[in-house]
Order: C-alpha cells, then sequence, then structure tokens
C-alpha cells in the first residue's frame, strides 16, 4: 500500500477443525467487491489447508493467493495462510515464517489477529468461526482494544462443527457480533460504510445545553445498571468511545443513539466494555520501571524482616500486565535477601471480565514483547502457544472487583501503580482520585504514575522522587490526610487573594477589585466548624495567631473583646440561616487606642451548594465618645453615670442571652446525654455481639488454616503425582490416548505423536479429526465393540511405507463405579516382533526345504549306487552318504577359509568323479564367503539331483571359475540330462540361489535354462 493509498479495513478469519464449511458458507454470502481484505488463518489438517484456496476460489469472483512472506496486502482479496506456518501483519504487509518448535508456538490466530490489531487499529475486524481450543481468544482482546471490530459464529441451521473457538471468544465478552456465519457479510459492509461517519449530535437539538443534556442522560443510563457514574471522564474520550458504538450500530445521531441505550441493557454492557480502555503491556515504558526497579523497589524491603508484609496496590489493573511486571520486580529483589518479608500485590479493577484474564495470567507471545529473554525462561512457562505466569509470581497477587471512585481505598499501601489511568479521567475526578492514593499509603509509601500523568496542585501531599519518570513519595511531616467530599468530607482550597491587572481583565473588573482591596471592611470565609477557609486584606485588626500550634480556627484568633459577641452571632447564623448584627464591639488591647467595631456575621447561600460557609465582616465605626473630649476623668458626673449605665446595660443583655444560650445548652447536653448512654448501651450490647463474632471467626479462621493446610498438603500430593505419570508416560515410550465415549480426547502421551499429531491444546477435540498414520478405519466400529462388550479388543495395523507395525489395544476406562465411561487406546510398536516372526517362517520353510532336498539327495544316491551284491551296495552307498553329509557340514558359519575346489568336491563326489569337472585357479573363500558359496553350490547340486542332469545317468555337469581385478566369475553349466520342469523352474530352491548371491555375497546371478541342461553364471569379490 503506498502513503497515498486510502486505508481499508483488514478482515482477520479464524478457524480450525469443522471451519472449511463456515469459510465456504461466509464467501458464498458476501458480495464481490466489498472494499475490504481478507486474510484467513487456520490450522487444519494439511489435505484440508491444501483445498481451502480451490474452495474459495469457486465462492467468490475476488482473487484469492496462498500468502507468501512480504506480501503485500490489497482490497477485494483474499489470502490464505500456507499449511504449518505462522503469518503476522506489518506495515501493509504480510510476514511468512516457519514455526518456531523449540517454542511450539500453536496459537497462529492469536498471534495474527495481534498484530493486525497494532498496525491497523479502527481498521481491523476479527472473525472467529468453527474450532477447537481457545485460539482466537486473546486476538480479540487485541482487535477490541485497539478499537476493531469483532465477531463469533453462533448456532444456526449451519452450526460450528466445533463451537469449542467461537465460545471461547464470547465468553471475553468483547465480541462486538455473535451472529450465524451468513449475516457476517452484511454486518461488515455496514462497518466499512460507518467508518466514514463522523459523530455528529442530533440536527433537531434547537437548545444549546441539550447535548449536555444527552450525555447527562448516557451518563444515567450508565450507572443504573452498571453501578458506576462516567460523567467524571474526559468528555472527548467519552465521546470518542460513544462514536464507535455509533458507527458499529449505524447510528446517525447522538440522540437516537442515546435512546437505545435506555431501551437496551446489552448495549449499556457493550458501551460499559468499550469505556474500560485495557491497554496495557509487560514493563510498559521500560526506563519508567527501570527507576522504579532501581530507585524504589530496594527502598520498599528496607528495614523489613520476615514478620513485615509488603503491600503494592495496582488500581485499574485491566488484564494483569502491568500486576505481573511489578510482581517479577520484587520477586527478582526477594531472591537477593535472607530475610524475606511477606508481598501482597492487591490488583483491582471494574471489569470482571478483564479480571478473569488477569486470573489465568496465560498471554500470547505477541504479548512478551517487553520481556528480556532471561526473564521468560525464568517466569514464564509455555504451554500451547501461549505462556503462563509462574507460580511464584501468581502467588503474590490477588485480584479483585473495585472502584477507585466509590469504593473504600486499601490501607498501608508501601506503593500506588496507577499508571494510564488518570488521563481518562476528567480534573474533578483527579483532584478526588489522587487524596484516595495519599490516605492509602503509609508514612513515606510511593506513588507510580503514568508518562502522561501528574499530581496537579497536590504538592503539598507528594514529594517528586523522579519527575521524568511520574515517581512520588507522600509527604508526612505534619501533614493531614485529606479524603474527597464523595467519600469523607469535604475538602476545600484557601483561594487565592492576589488580584488581576487591568490589562488582562475588564475596565470594570479592575476598578471593583480596587475598590473592594482599598475600601471593603475586612471579612473572612469560615465553613460550619469555624475553620478560615479565606482571608482578606487588613484582618491583622481584628485577628491574631494564638499561641501553641496553629490553628485556622476564627474564635481563636479573634483580639479580646470580640470573641464572646463572635460566638454568639456565629452561633445565631448557624442556626437561622439568617445575618446577625453586633454593634459597638470595643477591642481594647490598647487603653490609648480604643476601637468601635460593627461585626456582620452572613450565611452564603448559593444555589445547589451543600458547604455551609459564612461570611464574617469587621467594620470600625469610630472610637468611643470619651476619646472625642476630655479623658473620663474630666467628664461631668451625668455624662459618667450615662455611659455606666448603658454599659451595664448591654452587659445585662449580653448576660441574660448568654443565659438563655446556657440553659438552652443544658437542655440540649441533657438530651445529648441520655441519647449518649443509650448509644453506649447499644455499643456495649454491639460490642459483646463482636467479641462473640470475633472468637467465631477466629475459630472459623483456624478451621480454614487447617482446611488450607490439608488442601496445600492434596495440592503438593497432586503435583508429586502428575510429576510421577508424565514422567511415567514419557518413559514408557507408549503411544496412549484416553478417549471418552464421544471420541473427544482426554489426555494422552507424548509417544502418541508418532501416531497422531497432537499438541496440549487437542484435549477436548474429537480425535476422528486428525489423521493417523498408520490408517485405522476400523477405529470407530472396534470402540463401539468395547463399549458394547465392555472387553479388551487387540488389533494388528500395518504402515506401508515404512514397514512399521502397530499392536492396537482398545481397553475399557471405568470409572470408580466400574461404568465404562470411555476407552483407553494403546499403539505398542510390533515392528521388530514382525520382523522375527517372518525370519522364523522364513527359516521354518527353508529347513522344511532342507529337509525335503536331503531325503531327495538321498534317494538319487541310492538310485545311482545300485550295485550287482548286497555288499557292494553297502560299501558304496554307506562312503556316498558320508561325503553327503560333511558337505552339509561346510555351511556352517564357524568354518575356517578354504579353497573353491574343495568346496565343490565336497558336495559333486558322492555322484562320482566321473560325473563332474571343476576347473579354475586357487580361491581360498572367507568362512562367510565360503558358507555362502556352499549354500548356493548345495542348492545347484540339489536341484541338479532332483531336476537336472545328475537325476540321469548320462547326465554331467561341468564347473569352471576365473578370477580377475579381484572379481571371481564363476560358471556351473549342466549338460546330459532332461528339459528343465516347471517346477524346476519356480522351486524355492532358485529363490534361495539368487537372494544368498545378492545378499550373501553381494554379487549378482544369472540362470539360463537351455536345451541342454541348467546354465549359471555368478560374479562377487571374495
Amino acid at each position: 500500500m503506498t502513503i497515498d493509498e486510502p486505508l481499508f479495513p483488514v478482515v482477520g478469519i479464524g478457524a480450525s477443525a469443522g471451519g472449511v464449511q463456515a469459510i465456504e458458507t461466509f464467501f458464498g454470502a458476501l458480495q464481490s467487491d466489498p472494499g475490504l481484505a481478507f486474510v484467513i488463518i487456520t490450522h487444519l489438517s494439511p489435505d484440508r489447508d491444501s483445498l481451502l484456496h480451490e474452495i474459495i476460489a469457486r465462492c467468490t469472483a475476488m482473487p484469492v493467493f496462498v500468502a507468501e512472506d512480504g506480501m503485500t496486502v490489497l482490497p477485494n482479496c483474499v489470502y490464505v495462510m500456507p499449511p504449518n506456518a505462522i503469518m503476522t501483519f506489518e506495515a501493509g504487509h504480510l510476514r511468512i515464517r516457519k514455526p518456531n518448535q523449540d517454542r511450539r508456538e500453536r496459537n497462529p490466530i492469536d498471534l495474527f489477529l495481534s498484530s493486525l490489531a497494532v498496525e491497523r487499529g479502527d481498521y481491523a475486524a476479527a472473525i472467529i468461526l468453527s474450532g477447537g481450543g481457545a485460539d482466537g481468544s486473546l486476538g480479540v482482546k487485541a482487535i477490541r482494544e485497539h478499537g476493531g471490530l469483532t465477531f463469533a459464529q453462533t448456532a444456526d441451521g449451519t452450526k460450528p462443527a466445533h463451537a469449542d473457538m467461537p465460545a471461547s471468544a464470547i465468553a471475553t465478552g468483547l465480541v462486538d457480533h455473535a451472529l450465524p456465519v451468513q449475516d457476517m457479510p452484511a454486518e461488515l459492509a455496514a462497518f466499512r460504510q460507518s467508518l466514514q461517519i463522523d459523530l455528529k449530535l442530533d440536527a433537531t437539538d434547537d437548545a444549546a445545553d441539550e447535548p449536555a443534556k444527552e450525555q447527562q442522560r448516557a451518563y444515567d443510563a450508565l450507572r443504573k445498571q452498571t453501578g458506576h457514574d462516567f460523567s467524571g471522564y474526559k468528555v472527548k474520550t467519552f465521546m470518542r468511545r460513544v462514536q464507535r458504538r455509533m458507527n458499529i450500530l449505524q447510528f446517525q445521531t447522538f440522540g437516537a443513539y442515546v435512546t437505545r441505550l435506555e431501551e437496551d441493557h446489552h448495549e449499556i454492557t457493550q458501551l460499559f466494555r468499550d469505556l474500560l480502555i485495557n491497554v496495557t503491556d509487560f514493563f510498559r515504558d521500560a526506563e519508567a520501571f527501570e527507576a522504579l526497579e532501581t530507585s524504589i523497589i530496594p527502598a520498599l524491603f528496607e528495614g523489613r524482616s520476615a514478620d513485615d508484609t509488603v503491600r503494592v496496590w495496582v488500581p485499574g489493573c485491566a488484564t494483569g500486565e502491568e500486576v505481573f511486571s511489578i510482581g517479577i520486580l520484587l520477586r527478582e529483589y526477594m531472591d537477593t535477601l535472607k530475610a524475606v518479608p511477606r508481598v501482597q500485590i492487591f490488583a483491582t479493577d471494574i471489569d470482571d471480565t478483564v479480571l478473569l484474564v488477569a486470573r489465568a495470567a496465560r498471554y500470547p507471545e505477541a504479548l512478551l514483547e517487553g520481556l528480556s529473554p532471561e526473564r521468560r525462561r525464568r517466569f514464564f512457562l509455555e504451554d500451547g502457544g501461549t505462556y503462563l505466569v509462574s507460580k511464584e509470581v501468581r502467588d503474590l497477587c490477588i485480584f479483585s472487583p473495585h472502584s477507585v471512585i466509590r469504593d473504600p481505598p486499601f490501607s498501608r499501601i508501601d506503593l500506588v501503580s496507577c499508571r494510564n489511568l488518570l488521563i481518562y479521567f476528567g480534573a474533578e475526578i483527579q483532584n478526588q482520585v489522587i487524596p484516595i492514593f495519599h490516605y492509602a499509603l503509609r508514612p513515606g509509601g510511593y506513588l507510580f504514575l503514568g508518562s502522561s500523568e501528574n499530581i496537579g496542585d497536590f504538592s503539598d501531599l507528594f514529594a517528586a522522587v523522579d519527575k521524568k519518570h511520574r515517581i512520588f513519595q507522600m509527604r508526612d511531616h505534619g501533614s493531614i490526610k485529606r479524603l474527597p467530599a464523595a467519600l469523607y468530607g469535604t475538602r476545600t482550597k484557601l483561594a487565592p487573594s492576589n488580584g488581576s491587572s487591568p490589562s488582562s481583565i475588564p475596565l470594570r473588573h479592575s476598578v471593583e477589585a480596587r475598590i473592594i482591596d482599598r475600601f471593603a471592611p475586612a471579612h473572612v470565609v469560615v465553613n460550619g466548624d469555624g475553620d478560615i477557609v479565606y482571608c482578606s486584606q487588613h484582618t491583622g485588626k481584628y485577628l491574631e495567631v494564638a499561641h501553641g500550634p496553629p490553628s485556622r480556627q476564627l474564635l481563636a484568633m479573634a483580639r479580646r473583646g470580640l470573641r464572646l459577641d463572635l460566638r454568639s452571632a456565629l452561633q445565631e447564623a448557624t442556626d437561622t440561616r439568617k445575618t446577625a448584627v453586633r454593634n459597638n464591639l470595643v477591642i481594647d488591647d490598647d487603653p490609648d487606642d480604643v476601637q468601635m467595631v460593627r461585626l456582620t456575621v452572613d450565611p452564603i447561600r448559593e444555589r445547589d451548594s451543600t458547604d455551609n460557609l459564612i461570611l464574617v465582616l469587621f467594620e470600625d465605626i469610630g472610637a468611643p465618645p470619651w476619646q472625642f473630649g476630655t479623658r473620663p476623668q474630666d467628664r461631668d458626673a451625668s455624662d459618667a453615670v450615662k455611659t455606666l449605665e448603658r454599659d451595664l446595660r448591654d452587659t445585662r443583655e449580653r448576660l441574660q442571652s448568654m443565659i438563655e444560650e446556657y440553659e438552652t445548652a443544658i437542655e440540649e447536653l441533657k438530651s445529648s446525654n441520655e441519647e449518649l448512654v443509650s448509644v453506649n448501651e447499644e455499643l456495649q450490647s454491639t460490642n459483646e455481639e463482636m467479641e462473640a463474632s470475633k472468637e467465631e471467626l477466629q475459630s472459623l479462621n483456624e478451621e480454614l488454616q487447617t482446611v488450607n493446610m490439608e488442601l496445600t498438603a492434596k495440592l503438593d500430593d497432586l503435583d508429586r503425582v502428575n510429576g510421577d505419570l508424565k514422567n511415567l508416560f514419557e518413559s514408557t515410550q507408549i503411544a496412549t490416548v484416553f478417549l471418552d465415549r464421544d471420541l473427544v480426547i482426554r489426555s494422552f502421551t507424548p509417544a502418541i505423536s508418532r501416531i497422531f499429531r497432537l499438541i496440549p491444546n487437542d484435549r477436548g477435540r474429537p480425535l476422528t479429526d486428525f489423521a493417523i498414520d498408520p490408517a485405522y478405519p476400523e477405529l470407530q466400529e472396534h470402540v463401539r465393540q468395547v463399549f458394547e462388550t465392555g472387553e479388551p479388543f487387540e488389533h494388528r495395523i500395518a504402515e506401508p511405507t515404512h514397514q512399521a507395525r502397530y499392536l492396537v489395544r482398545l481397553i475399557p476406562y471405568r470409572d470408580k463405579n466400574e461404568h465404562v465411561e470411555g476407552v483407553v487406546v494403546t499403539f505398542v510398536d510390533i515392528t521388530s516382533l514382525t520382523a522375527l516372526e517372518n525370519e522364523q517362517e522364513i527359516l521354518t520353510k527353508e529347513l522344511n526345504h532342507r529337509a525335503k532336498n536331503a531325503f531327495a539327495v538321498t534317494t538319487s544316491l541310492i538310485r545311482h549306487t545300485v550295485a550287482a551284491d548286497t555288499e557292494s551296495f553297502r560299501t558304496s552307498a554307506i562312503a556316498r552318504l558320508q561325503s553327503l553329509a560333511e558337505a552339509y557340514d561346510l555351511v556352517r558359519r564357524d568354518r575356517p577359509p578354504m579353497p573353491l575346489d574343495a568346496i565343490l568336491a565336497q558336495w559333486l563326489s558322492p555322484f562320482g568323479a566321473d560325473r563332474f569337472t571343476a576347473t579354475g585357479p586357487v580361491v581360498m573363500l572367507t568362512p562367510l564367503a565360503g558358507r555362502s558359496v556352499g549354500r548356493i553350490v548345495q542348492e545347484l547340486t540339489t536341484n541338479a539331483a532332483k531336476y537336472g542332469a545328475l537325476s540321469e545317468a548320462t547326465g554331467r555337469v561341468d564347473v569352471t571359475w576365473t578370477l580377475a581385478d579381484d572379481r571371481l566369475e564363476f560358471r556351473w553349466e549342466e549338460s546330459g540330462g532332461p528339459a528343465a520342469a516347471d517346477d524346476y523352474k519356480s522351486g524355492y530352491g532358485l529363490t534361495l540361489i539368487e537372494s544368498e548371491a545378492k545378499i550373501g555375497l553381494g554379487g549378482e546371478s544369472t540362470i539360463d535354462f537351455r536345451e541342454a541342461g541348467l546354465a549359471f553364471g555368478l560374479s562377487f569379490t571374495p
């Protein structure tokens, strides 16, 4: 694809067992020019893979290619993964490689979809069709995380032949459309069209605040069903995820989609999944994790003993990669310690689905890119193409659902790792969450944020340890842990008092600010507890810092002469929520400078405000009357009396007010005391119940600990037994497979790979999906027979290519009640045993042939030895038979080397010296060669006596041999005998002669049946 070429969606189609029919149905329902590229990833049997290209080409007019390394992916084309390959998608091209047998890459669908998600993002789609196992589930997760579209096949008239793979994908909760396969093309076409639609609000929204109302409706719908409030999320983030759902469902207006949300609970769940952007990797931002490893991890363990606990909290853990990354760092450091503290990593999220993935701790190879080879080897176990986090790391982690906004936080935490969660929150939620982290941490604990996150204006709570990598430490020197109002009260920040310059604000605002600064009375704002939350200028005349620890209490800071009236005015304003005024208050700290003050206490009533804030104003109203004339001692008596009477009257009024307030307070205290007594009794009763509950919990905890220890011991025993069975299976080298009543694979031994191409993920798949080598077409019939009879069954099968032979034993698998629940099929290699049986059969035939030949030769000798008198016959017959016996002795293996002519004489001399000739040089034969030549001469002599020249009185045998270039040319010619009969030409003896010449001597032989008699030639190297 060139730079100018528009981006088009790429659809990855994954299938395995039974997927050919589904793929054929899909392309049969697809239009010829959909504007999409299709890549098919399968792990079928080799014969099905080879037919797939032809089947797809028959169903669609689009070009169909078998993928090659580096091939460019173009729209309106179909690419089929070649058999026994691993395929990925990089920069618009397909990459093909052979699977690594050492690493056992068995999840090609996950690998391809993960690479496709990274490259194409929103322009990627995944379709999971029929197949066994869980391949494709992690790929669907990757596609969904990057904004793509996901499909899975569901049952209908043509339901999946094997529903495990699509069912596993659907179980993740990340499948957008679970449909019959023939309905998928229409949704794909709508998806492609929706990619061209931008998010727009209703055109009918006339009011300016209508979009905000629609958003609030969406927030309310989500909160009612999920219990989580997304109104604090960043609006752009929220609307971007809404746009994706609108594109999928083809909604043109926001208002229409919100109406769908309010009516469709399933769509709320889908939007909720989209809003939880679970994008995470192992050791994401490697430099930050390196800083955590070198600077923070050692500090967490500093001064800790084996009795202590290191606690880590990872909110928003998603699928667990970040959790296990921290767990690996902690485990590596723990290995360097002598006294190892206990470590607990609390990993939380509001999405139960991703927590299931995190608890499983199983990831495809594509997600392990951030891991070094050493960590991959140590902390991950390869299992069928996926990688399982080792138990030593999994045991550190505890996964649980938890909302950092809504639920109470954890406490006594040493490290909070919250990376790439705050970036999705608005400013208000961020200001709420960061104090929660401060509350959760121990003094001196650490906060680890993402590269795009910061603590904002909470520098009074945290000190930066590493600004670049966003590592902060909790400030604990005298600071008070603050929590947001949503959980534990109101946090109000002191407002800045400096004004703005006229050049940056309108003139009116500048003038008003100047008047307030110059001429407005001094004032403060306090909350309902009397704490100052804001101070104006020039309050020093009325307030002073009290001795002792710093305090923000207004009454503690008020000067003498103001405190009594200030207290009563605050109480009046708080009770009545009306303005309270106190006149002619005297500040008399200095006798020579007495000031009269008017005190005004005014409650601040703002709409939708839940804060009980009160404004207190201090106004100077001049000096006392005596300061305008002479000193008090110089005034006349009448003025002094009036002044004293006025002061006395004011004092009496104050005293009466205080008495009434005191009496009221007494009554309230009596009532409160009665309530406290009642509450105390309830608390005592509750305390007794809690003590009883505590004892019960302690007892229950002890029982649970005992049960846990028993379970741990049983698990250890089970692991040991499993290890013994595994080693037993591997050591026996007997191919065994365990099947249930439906011929579904339950387990098998490693040696079965010689018969079936099975991998660990094939457990749960029918055995009939696999080709067997050698062929065993009667397997199902024989298994059925075992189920019917309950008796074992044996059968022999042969592999014609490699001459392998197997004895198949089918034994019933019985449960504890002796019910037949399955069958155990074992394949015993009897190739060597079969060879021995064949050799025994050949030796038996040869022995029979030898005995027959011995009798025939003896008969011939007796016939040719007939004499006139009995004594001559006896002497001649005995001599000839003894000579024949000595000739048979030549075939022994332990004979010393002997000349060729002696071997000939031993066999031919019993028939008379005038019946044969032997001409040639002296040739000494080794024991092995002499044995083979002796057997050949034996067979030639025997056949000549039975059928050839030596069977007639006039027949003879002439033997000649020559030696040239270490090559012996041997010639046997018969004459004077009868013509060769059919029995002679097809007898077993000629077969032995040819076999001995070729195998025993490594030479060549020729046999010619002439009219005059047999002619035999032999050429070999002695």
